[in-house]
């Protein structure tokens, strides 16, 4: 049986948004798999301008017209529909986490986004249960 989890770690936060690095875990707590993320910037978790705060949540796969595959992300307080899926700006994201294989200034706005999240969230599903659990912390 597949048990591997996330664990996130934010090391950017700036008031234009937050950056991250998310590894999936296995059973025993080695790394299997690293990849970028990308968030809003924390706005005392105010729906669709902030990231969420640090914690522990339950993560469940999920499929949608718009997203195709993908997490979501469940009990947050005070927030609904946060998901893990494919986006490279931050101007794309109302609270969700956005992940890449890289961090760079793709549109030249002067922030960095993240690169090849279709790809990046393939590769990620194919490592997950369809019910784990993610740590977000700084």
């Amino acid at each position: 049986m597949n048990k591997n989890s996330l664990s996130m770690i934010r090391d950017v936060q700036s008031p234009n948004d937050t950056r991250g690095r998310l590894f999936v875990l296995d059973e025993n707590g080695a790394i299997v798999f690293f990849c970028f993320t990308l968030e809003l910037p924390w706005k005392d978790n105010q729906q669709n301008i902030s990231c969420i705060p640090e914690g522990r949540y339950k993560v469940k796969k999920r499929s949608s017209q718009k997203y195709g595959n993908h997490l979501h992300i469940l009990d947050v307080p005070g927030r609904s529909w946060i998901l893990i899926h494919e986006a490279n700006f931050v101007s794309q994201l109302r609270g969700c986490i956005a992940i890449g294989k890289a961090r760079a200034d793709i549109n030249g706005d002067g922030l960095e986004d993240v690169t090849e999240s279709v790809k990046t969230k393939h590769a990620l599903l194919e490592l997950l249960p369809d019910e784990t659990e993610i740590v977000i912390r700084s």
